[in-house]
């Protein structure tokens, strides 16, 4: 039976960053449960009353775990206090005294902007009041709502959070809670899981039809297709519905296909539509392309390439009579070491006797790749989301050569994006080297024109090592062709250590499988402690670094990455490990449960979105802010902490963006980046990557995995580990092809 307990929580004895807290009121009981509108040292010293039951917990004793929450004082004053950073007991009393409650609330809800009257309160903090409102307001009427359902604090934050600015969401969530599947971090599974608690039937249609819409994009975005046989979408429906039935399964996609969200292809292929769109529109774009052609560009080829300090082998010669010809298009595909960089830069040499320098613009997906094709070819380079973004009011962009460089890394949807902006009789040329992973996302653009051979392409196998002492190249390319190298060898620019478990196969035999775990996370102990030396030797020289302001140098100088994110190897434990070395005494950091963010952090966005943010210059001029996109995967610098406003600061050298994060944002967009996955780090380019190699990792170990990551390092790469692994990992090739609309044309 439900008991009643009041009292002030005096200390908070444990707490698990999700809102589940263990603590000591002040009259001695220990109370134990879940505080989910805002966080839990909000309501230390707060006056309380609980409701729940007395139980044994085996840690603390006699505790009184509740199933609510209340905290006894006028709502508004907490909220004011306690939760709107800034505010003094002083300012919320006078707030509350100057216009009384109700008005208050009602200012709050609906003419914010009339608090700009009192004194104290000025842009900045009213936009800070304006956002906590929303999300409290959010918090409090959703958790009355869901709270029957048994939703987790987490997961709640997270709905509330998503739907503070919409009207009535517990009604619209009731009326379909399947509409939870379009916030970030809730696929269909915890949606469903809800729902079946709300009531919703099996066979209910909005269900159906989420279901759906889940299995296509689950293939086709996680997986990295851009189509699905119908079979393969029925089986998945099959398993996650937990019931077959045909005929209505049928029924659903009819009606999806009426709407024009999937489209049904030949061969009894479906594809989301916005993603059939966008491989249609590349498809024609590259054949309309390839059919156009230029003028010749030079007449005497031999004579212009004689006054050219670079020297070109055939395939490179072939290359660049191509676009002398009059193609308007050109893929070229190389491998490392090939010399693709020459030969862009000899083509677009050729191209600026026609086209004014301001007239040619190269781009590529990382910032790190965007400024290596400017500083190997000499012609100005951006991020492809920096030029989306410039030029979004324009029809097209105001050039008339473009050169996309790390082609294999774009999926369709941004391929077909940048590709709408070239100008329609622009020359195009598209480099790429196809060994790499293919991109994130649905879609494998290089790899399909390759195979459908759509528009020209001259293909580089040829490889130039640089000086016998350099390696980096030849290994990589073994690797490619499935061969094991000769990665004993002592090279300048690569090493590997050996740190294998002796025996280990007669070990299999002798050992239980405990005895043989303990081995195991033993030698990946050892691994890590090898890595940690190779830490110490590098502190010194990329310490300079920060300490002489050089920030993309810092960030580009040494890198660990491995394949998984998971274990004592990957890269969330190695990023606590490796903070340790590389920050262990910061003047501030920032807790949100397990994570830890430090000032001077090396960090990794981890989300394509909107984010407040300035520019370097405008961000050191004190401007006003702006929305840009942020994505993925860019690389910065944590440098300010403002404690008063619970607000992290971050540079990207490489985009040259201030961005930021409120506390509450963190775990959702960053993440340490100190340890990479290799997934990750596709595009960049570092002076020293080391890399575990261990059999722990063997499920992800494949050639295109660790030819992607040796070519990540500039001037040396290290791999230390097992010798086992890592042979085994070069003769294992992945069947990388994709089910894509664009081979189904």
């Amino acid at each position: 039976m439900s008991q009643t307990l009041i009292g002030q929580i005096d200390r908070i004895l444990f707490e698990s960053g999700d809102g589940f807290f263990i603590a000591v009121l002040k009259s001695g009981e220990k109370v134990s449960g879940t505080y989910f509108e805002s966080d839990v040292s909000h309501i230390k010293k707060s006056a309380v009353t609980l409701t729940g039951h007395w139980e044994e917990h085996k840690k603390y004793g006699k505790t009184f775990k509740f199933d609510s929450i209340k905290v006894n004082q006028n709502q508004l004053f907490f909220f004011l206090n306690k939760i709107v950073k800034g505010f003094t007991k002083k300012l919320s009393a006078e707030l509350i005294e100057h216009f009384g409650a109700d008005e208050l609330v009602d200012i709050l809800d609906n003419d914010i902007n009339r608090l700009l009257e009192f004194k104290g309160i000025k842009e900045k903090r009213l936009k800070k009041i304006q956002g906590s409102w929303k999300k409290f307001r959010s918090m409090r009427e959703l958790g009355e709502f869901l709270s029957p359902y048994d939703v987790s604090p987490a997961l709640l934050t997270t709905i509330a959070s998503a739907l503070k600015d919409v009207e009535e969401p517990c009604t619209k969530i009731k009326n379909n809670p399947y509409i939870l599947t379009s916030i970030d971090g809730i696929g269909f599974k915890r949606a469903d899981e809800l729902a079946l608690k709300m009531g919703v039937k099996e066979d209910d249609e909005n269900r159906l039809s989420s279901a759906m819409d889940y299995v296509l994009l689950d293939y086709c975005e996680s997986q990295g297709n851009s189509c699905i046989s119908k079979e393969i979408l029925f089986n998945g429906l099959n398993e996650l519905l937990g019931f077959s039935d045909i005929n209505l399964y049928e029924a659903i996609l009819v009606e999806r296909v009426g709407e024009q969200s999937i489209v049904l292809m030949k061969n009894g292929r479906v594809s989301p539509a916005r993603l059939y769109d966008a491989e249609k529109y590349l498809y024609d774009e590259f054949v309309r392309r390839a059919k156009k052609q230029n003028d010749v560009l030079v007449k005497n080829l031999d004579a212009f390439l004689e006054n050219s300090e670079l020297k070109l082998g055939e395939q490179q010669l072939q290359a660049v009579k191509t676009l002398n010809d009059g193609a308007n298009i050109l893929f070229l595909v190389g491998y490392a070491g090939t010399g693709k960089s020459t030969t862009s830069k000899t083509i677009l040499k050729l191209l600026n006797t026609k086209y004014n320098e301001k007239n040619i613009m190269t781009c590529a997906l990382s910032g790190i790749a965007s400024q290596r094709i400017a500083d190997t070819t000499g012609y100005e380079s951006a991020t492809i989301q920096s030029l989306l973004v410039k030029y979004e009011d324009r029809d097209d962009f105001p050039f008339s050569v473009m050169l996309i460089d790390e082609a294999s890394m774009i999926n369709s949807s941004l391929f077909a994006r940048l590709l709408a902006k070239v100008h329609r009789d622009a020359i195009l040329i598209v480099v790429g080297d196809d060994a790499q992973l293919p991109p994130i996302g649905a879609g494998n653009v290089l790899s399909d024109v390759l195979s459908l051979q759509i528009a020209p392409i001259v293909k580089l196998t040829k490889i130039y090592r640089q000086s016998e002492n350099q390696a980096i190249t030849l290994i990589a390319n073994d690797i490619r062709q499935g061969i094991v190298p000769h990665y004993r060898e002592k090279y300048d620019d690569f090493e590997f250590v050996d740190i294998s478990i002796q025996n280990y196969y007669a070990l299999k035999n002798q050992l239980s499988q405990s005895e043989l775990s303990d081995i195991r996370e033993q030698n990946s102990q050892n691994i890590i402690n090898h890595i940690l030396h190779l830490v110490v030797e590098s502190l010194e020289k990329a310490r300079y670094r920060l300490k002489n302001k050089e920030i993309k140098e810092y960030l580009n100088y040494f890198q660990v990455i491995t394949p998984m994110k998971g274990g004592t190897l990957g890269t969330s434990n190695l990023n606590k490990v490796l903070q340790e070395y590389f920050n262990p005494n910061p003047k501030k950091c920032v807790k949100r449960g397990e994570l830890e963010f430090r000032l001077m952090d090396k960090v990794v966005h981890t989300k394509n979105e909107n984010m407040t943010s300035w520019s370097g210059a405008a961000f050191k001029e004190n401007e006003d802010s702006a929305q840009r996109r942020i994505f993925n995967g860019m690389s910065g610098l944590l440098f300010k902490i403002d404690e008063d406003e619970e607000q992290v600061f971050v540079f990207y050298p490489n985009e040259d963006v201030v961005v930021v994060y409120d506390y509450d944002e963190l775990k959702n967009y960053l993440m340490l980046s100190y340890a990479l996955t290799i997934h990750k780090v596709q595009g960049m380019e570092y002076d020293i990557v080391v890399m575990p190699m261990s059999f722990s990792h063997f499920i992800m170990h494949n050639t295109k995995l660790i030819y992607t990551a040796i070519t990540r390092a500039k001037h040396r790469c290290i791999i230390v580990g097992e010798s086992g692994a890592f042979e085994s990992g070069c003769r294992k090739f992945e069947q990388t092809r994709r089910d894509t609309v664009l081979l189904e044309l």
